[in-house]
């Protein structure tokens, strides 16, 4: 049973995209499962449903407004570098309406619903793969996995949403009782969940480098300190799902391939710049196709 992983990572997930394409087209790997978290929740669906030329579409052309009905911070760039700075009008505005995030992300379940019709996802009920989105159940302290199975189309979509919001600049859901948010908090390289699910052999891609050796540098204000101190919080937490799913995996003999990004492609995976991100997903089909001749070299 083969299964196809894609981890957090925000606008990183264009090479994610460009590294699926290669496995799906290039190599023809048909997969039972697909499991994603934040961004990769938003790919999977299409990928299953061999939607390559869609989602790279979806991905390339989408903007900060898209996503974004109340965009907390400012992005501008100096001397070719992008500079995060709080939107002090939004921010207060959300704060005086009584909210607890700096930002809403109601324009990316928009998105995602006009890109993803109820044709598509009646196709996706028809496959045999299950497709699988991570979710965390803030409320609970937890990861939970919602398969499009046991789904609508309006659940599946607004769990695609929910998986994809990083709080607190973008929404908070409640849903069912519960408090819900971007699955990366909780899962954010799902390995373990494709073991469980009876996966033998997993293709992965993380949305980080392998081991990092540039200096982290942190944020010039509070707002952008922020953004920073979350992402290496996060970092943590992938280093913990990748260490745990290769010890499971090894217990288990279940092959993985992982496939990390081999430069670091941004400090802020919440700017959405559409040029970039074209860019991102032709290096994502590069180094899969680069890696794939070195992995037949030496066999």
């Amino acid at each position: 049973m083969r299964a196809l992983v894609i981890s957090g990572g925000g606008s990183k997930g264009a090479f994610a995209g460009g590294v699926a394409q290669y496995l799906i087209e290039e190599k023809n790997h048909e997969y039972d499962l697909f499991i994603g978290t934040s961004t990769g929740s938003l790919l999977i669906p299409h990928l299953a449903l061999g939607h390559i030329k869609k989602i790279h579409s979806v991905y390339t052309n989408v903007t900060m407004g898209s996503i974004f009905n109340i965009c907390p911070f400012v992005v501008k760039n100096k001397d070719g570098v992008d500079i995060v700075t709080i939107n002090h009008f939004n921010v207060l505005r959300q704060f005086f309406k009584g909210k607890r995030t700096f930002g809403e992300s109601k324009g990316l379940k928009r998105y995602i619903k006009n890109n993803f019709s109820i044709s598509d996802f009646n196709k996706l009920k028809k496959l045999n793969s299950d497709i699988v989105i991570t979710v965390t159940n803030f409320t609970k302290n937890e990861a939970e996995y919602k398969s499009v199975k046991d789904c609508s189309y309006e659940e599946f979509c607004e769990w695609s949403w929910i998986s994809s919001n990083y709080v607190p600049f973008m929404s908070l859901v409640e849903k069912n009782n519960y408090e819900y948010g971007d699955g990366g908090f909780a899962s954010l390289v799902p390995i373990r969940e494709a073991i469980n699910r009876g996966a033998t052999e997993i293709d992965v891609i993380i949305l980080e480098t392998e081991v990092n050796m540039d200096r982290t540098v942190i944020g010039k204000n509070p707002f952008s300190l922020m953004i920073d101190l979350f992402r290496i919080a996060l970092d943590q937490v992938e280093k913990h799902d990748i260490t745990i799913g290769k010890l499971l995996a090894n217990n288990k003999n279940v092959k993985l391939n992982l496939y990390y990004t081999p430069t670091k492609l941004t400090d802020n995976a919440l700017i959405f710049n559409q040029e970039v991100m074209k860019e991102w997903w032709e290096q994502g089909f590069e180094y899969a196709q680069n890696k794939s001749e070195v992995m037949s070299d030496n066999r």
